[in-house]
């Protein structure tokens, strides 16, 4: 036998007379009835007469009349019309089953529409308690339950009640409980029992609500490390503990081990910053970067490396992922992560560890702008106070020496007047004393994060009276909200007046107010000293704090503040600097 023959089909089996009758539709049947019984009805009755006519008696013609008309009629009308009824009664069955096929078609429309909108309300809760609070009152909407409640992980949980009169789940109803994937629970309470269409929408709902409640939570866990980038951006100014903060929530939130930040150096070579290898070690210095670090700054985009590559970054690393630092201004460094694990970063938020990579590109130029400007306020400082040796100090010391070599030559020739040169020298040379003295006391450091603004002015204050004797007060009212920044300006200008007072007023007695209003903070400073004319000296810059009248002024100014002096000669001085609030 050939394959051919092999697969031939049967051949068809012409359907009976019976089956032909069965399919018929009604219409038909009832057409056919009306066009073929009457002629036939006509051509039976004939050939029946014709027949009865052969009989040999009356009496049997009657008895064949009986039996025909009386038997034969009626059943050949019943068949007919039962044989029409049969298409009738098919016919509504067909219309009941449409019916119930456009019905649960029309419910199932209504249920995938429902599921539509829950999941579009999913995507857009802002947060993991809105998630929970939609999934809750979704699921009630296109299941049709009385009453839902869901809890997931966390301490979170809802409750949605439906379109009932029931004010909450009783013993009549009857519970639907299903697990959600990851961590929860949901249950539905329905008024009959649930169907198994109903269970399989319940189980396919907590699959879609447990990808939304993942989905929240991702996002929460990617504005929480955003957070914490952002706080280390402002926080720190050291390079490489600054580094470290943004590594680690990176590695934090990935799950990798090791971590390391190389930055181009001021000749353009890539170098390293900082590291941590998988046994948790630091490592500082100024090696050069790996090939994959300089490959990843070349290219200027995220890559991923494995097997060798991977471990010439870390060793037994088997994977590793880095991202470019580079801004406008060109290309800043490359932050490293490591794992030991292959593939393991594979499905990783690329766009939000490159946006996090930005954020630490940021935190580098600021950092180096920090660096760069202590650089210089250190120079400026050593500039000032080698000013103000050479101008002040060193000559009056000078002069002493002077002073005391000519002693040397008159002390036996004129010892009145020796003695007069050198109680001359040595007032000199204690009022040089008190010099440096306020000299160093203007230069210590003050820790305004430590204290604050308000405790600062308290120490500085009562400190100033007793290294300089004079008598102070001080007024401390009102509410002061102020940024750091602020706090620090308004510290300054403090520090700056006193300074000026100890070194020009020859006050007795200084008076400190700080007030917080509703709008402002206004500092004044008032001293009874000798006073001084304000346009004579206001381009000067002071040899005591290193800021000069206008220097002041400007500072207040460039935010928002202002800057006033009220003196003259021989009425002491007032100084008031006003900063706007928070």
């Amino acid at each position: 036998m050939s394959p051919t023959s092999a697969v031939t089909p049967p051949p068809a089996v012409p359907p009976s007379p019976a089956q032909t009758l069965r399919d018929v539709r009604l219409s038909d049947r009832v057409r056919l009835v009306r066009n073929v019984l009457p002629p036939l009805i006509v051509l039976v009755v004939i050939v029946v007469e014709l027949l009865i006519t052969q009989l040999p008696n009356r009496h049997a013609e009657l008895v064949a009349h009986l039996l025909f008309y009386g038997l034969v009629g009626p059943a050949v009308t019943f068949f007919s019309v039962e044989w029409i009824a049969q298409g009738t009664r098919a016919r509504e069955r067909a219309e009941r089953e449409l019916r119930e096929l456009y019905i649960e078609l029309s419910t199932s429309n209504g249920q995938l529409r429902a599921v539509q909108e829950l999941m579009r309300d999913l995507a857009d809760a802002p947060d993991l308690a809105a998630v929970v609070e939609v999934a809750v009152r979704g699921a009630v909407r296109v299941t049709g339950a009385t009453h839902a409640t869901l809890s997931v992980p966390g301490g979170l949980s809802a409750t949605a009640r439906g379109d009932t009169l029931l004010s909450g789940p009783s013993a009549d109803l009857h519970p639907l409980r299903r697990p959600i994937p990851g961590g929860g629970a949901m249950t539905l309470h329905f008024q009959g029992p649930p169907t198994p269409h109903t269970v399989a929408l319940v189980e396919a709902l907590a699959g879609e609500i447990a990808n939304g409640v993942e989905a929240a939570r991702q996002r929460t866990l990617d504005l929480m490390t955003l957070f914490n980038v952002d706080q280390s951006i402002r926080a720190e100014r050291n390079m490489r503990r600054l580094l470290s903060r943004v590594t680690r929530n990176m590695a934090e939130r990935l799950g990798a081990d090791a971590r390391a930040a190389y930055l181009f150096d001021q000749d353009g070579v890539l170098r390293l910053e900082y590291a941590q290898d998988f046994a948790g070690r630091e490592e500082v210095g100024g090696s050069p970067a790996p090939a994959f670090a300089l490959r990843v700054a070349q290219e200027g985009t995220p890559l991923q490396a494995e097997g060798e590559e991977a471990a010439g970054v870390f060793s037994h690393a088997a994977s590793v992922l880095g991202l470019p630092m580079r801004d406008d201004q060109g290309p800043v460094g490359v932050l490293v992560l490591g794992d030991a694990r292959a593939d393991a970063f594979e499905g990783a938020r690329v766009p939000l560890l490159a946006f996090m990579a930005g954020q630490a590109t940021l935190a580098v130029r600021n950092a180096r702008a920090y660096l760069y400007s202590e650089e210089l306020a250190i120079s400026d400082e050593r500039a000032r106070i080698a000013r103000e040796i050479h101008d002040g100090v060193a000559q009056s010391l000078a002069f002493a020496a002077i002073k005391l070599d000519l002693v040397g030559r008159k002390l036996r020739s004129d010892p009145d007047k020796s003695e007069a040169d050198v109680k001359e020298a040595s007032a000199l040379l204690r009022e040089q004393i008190r010099e440096v003295r306020r000299s160093i006391f203007a230069l210590r450091p003050v820790d305004l994060e430590r204290y604050g603004l308000l405790e600062t002015v308290r120490r500085y204050v009562a400190d100033f009276g007793e290294q300089n004797g004079v008598r102070t007060n001080l007024d401390l009212t009102g509410d002061i909200h102020l940024s750091p920044g602020d706090e620090a300006v308004v510290f300054r200008i403090l520090q700056e007046s006193l300074n000026n007072v100890a070194k020009h007023a020859r006050a007795r007695e200084v008076t400190v107010s700080l007030h917080g209003g509703a709008n402002r903070v206004t500092l004044r400073v008032q001293d009874d000293g000798q006073g001084f004319d304000p346009d004579a000296v206001s381009g000067r810059v002071s040899s005591a704090g290193g800021l000069g009248l206008m220097q002041m002024q400007e500072r207040l100014e460039a935010r928002g503040g202002s800057y006033r002096i009220l003196s003259a000669p021989g009425h002491g001085t007032v100084v008031e600097a006003q900063l706007p609030q928070l």
